[in-house]
């Protein structure tokens, strides 16, 4: 199954770590400076020029990470995640 992160990004929920709320956990300096590390090293992907709302971590198929900024909120991305996951019981 796949979860939409906006624009033409999708990806597997196998590969989810977790869904953040950027306003949120912003707020931490640790947050923060992983956000701004991941930066430096090429790790993130953002979805859209639109305002951002969460970050999705994700692991690839090599145990690297990539963080995507999405526009779509943390809740939005929750409901979307477990409606899909739902209709495989």
């Amino acid at each position: 199954m796949y979860l939409h992160l906006g624009q033409d990004t999708v990806v597997t929920y196998d590969k989810i770590l977790g869904i953040f709320d950027l306003e949120a956990t912003t707020v931490s300096k640790p947050t923060r400076d992983y956000l701004a590390n991941a930066t430096k090293t090429g790790r993130v992907v953002n979805v859209s020029m639109d305002l951002p709302k969460s970050f999705i971590v994700c692991r690839n198929k090599d145990g690297s990470t990539t963080i995507y900024i999405s526009p779509i909120s943390s809740s939005t991305l929750l409901k979307r995640s477990k409606n899909a996951l739902s209709g495989l019981k």
